[in-house]
């Protein structure tokens, strides 16, 4: 089992300290000054940056050697086609003529700063409203695909994550077959959803639209970090709104698509893909701490990972998962 904790001093990320990014900054001639606040976020670094005049900013440093700069500027440019198409995205700002930055080899975009609070997923009125904005969405998305970003499927979710961990000494030993057994059990769900699904259309996505990546106000959403932008079905982007009981679902469900169908139809055979994205999505977030575990403030943030109790929830999770799977989908009424 792997039990380094302390992550690796020499990450990339502990050379970026606040002097580095009020430089970074001012290298674009916004001129911070001095006020600086680390958001949430631990993919990539994330902050609030004061400035000597004009509002402040928010400024995100890439994750070094996660995209490459075709891949980050492919976001930028269908984030910016929603945005011109007024969707309530926040668009990255266009600075000398760029969207993407460089110093000290940290790359690093900048955005305007919007405030909100988090939608009320429970009220039936700000599901559909949050459906109508995906719907619109998802109508500009299939317009053309990704050429650099990869594809969510089992495949990138599922079997390479799964690997990952067995192969790198991050689970006990005594659940490694227990883990190796339940999981493959429920990548072949996975594959028999897929299945039932058939061959569905992959379009460009938000990838990860739940209610943290989204402020709400009094004129409604605003959807923040495409940084998980990827091609995917459409299902994607609507199943991780929905929460409870299975009659709760099906009623959030109806109300998301009222609001989605006024801009994009929607394939009733993605469906069956829903609890199958939600097992990939729990296999790939396990290998999403494996494989930042050499950035120490993940060992700091996370450190219920690497632990007995955390695997042994995984193998209980996934083998709920194996039977929802085989049960009817959700469908609306």
């Amino acid at each position: 089992m792997n039990t380094d904790t302390p992550g690796n001093p020499q990450h990339p990320f502990e050379r970026l300290d606040p002097d580095c990014v009020l430089d970074a900054v001012d290298s674009v001639g916004l001129f911070g000054d001095g006020r600086l606040l680390a958001l949430n976020s631990y993919e990539n670094r994330v902050y609030q940056v004061g400035r000597e005049e004009g509002d402040p900013v928010v400024v995100k440093f890439y994750r070094p050697q996660r995209w490459s700069d075709a891949a980050i500027l492919e976001e930028h440019a269908f984030v910016a086609q929603l945005a011109e198409a007024e969707l309530p995205v926040v668009a990255p700002s266009v600075l000398n003529g760029a969207t993407l930055h460089t110093f000290k080899d940290f790359r690093f975009t900048v955005f305007p700063r919007r405030g909100g609070r988090a939608p009320e997923l429970g009220d039936p009125a700000t599901l559909e409203w949050m459906g109508r904005f995906i719907g619109r969405i998802h109508a500009i998305g299939a317009l053309s695909p990704y050429a650099e970003r990869p594809a969510l499927n089992p495949d990138t979710f599922g079997h390479v994550p799964r690997a990952f961990v067995l192969d790198n000494g991050f689970i006990p030993d005594e659940l490694v077959a227990a883990y190796a057994s339940v999981s493959a059990q429920a990548l072949e769900g996975v594959a028999r959803c897929y299945a039932r699904a058939g061959n569905v259309e992959l379009i460009r996505l938000h990838g990860d639209c739940h209610g943290g990546n989204v402020l709400w106000t009094d004129d409604g959403p605003h959807f923040v970090d495409f940084d998980d932008s990827r091609m995917g079905p459409a299902a994607q982007d609507i199943w991780m709104l929905l929460s409870g009981e299975r009659h709760e679902m099906v009623g959030q469900l109806a109300s998301v698509l009222a609001g989605y169908e006024d801009f994009c139809d929607f394939d009733p055979r993605q469906l069956y893909l829903f609890e199958a994205l939600r097992t990939l999505r729990l296999i790939h977030y396990s290998a999403w701490l494996a494989m930042r575990w050499d950035d120490p403030a993940f060992p700091r943030a996370f450190p219920w990972f690497n632990t007995q109790r955390y695997w042994q929830d995984r193998i209980l999770e996934l083998r709920e998962q194996v039977a929802l799977m085989d049960e009817p989908p959700l469908w609306p009424v």
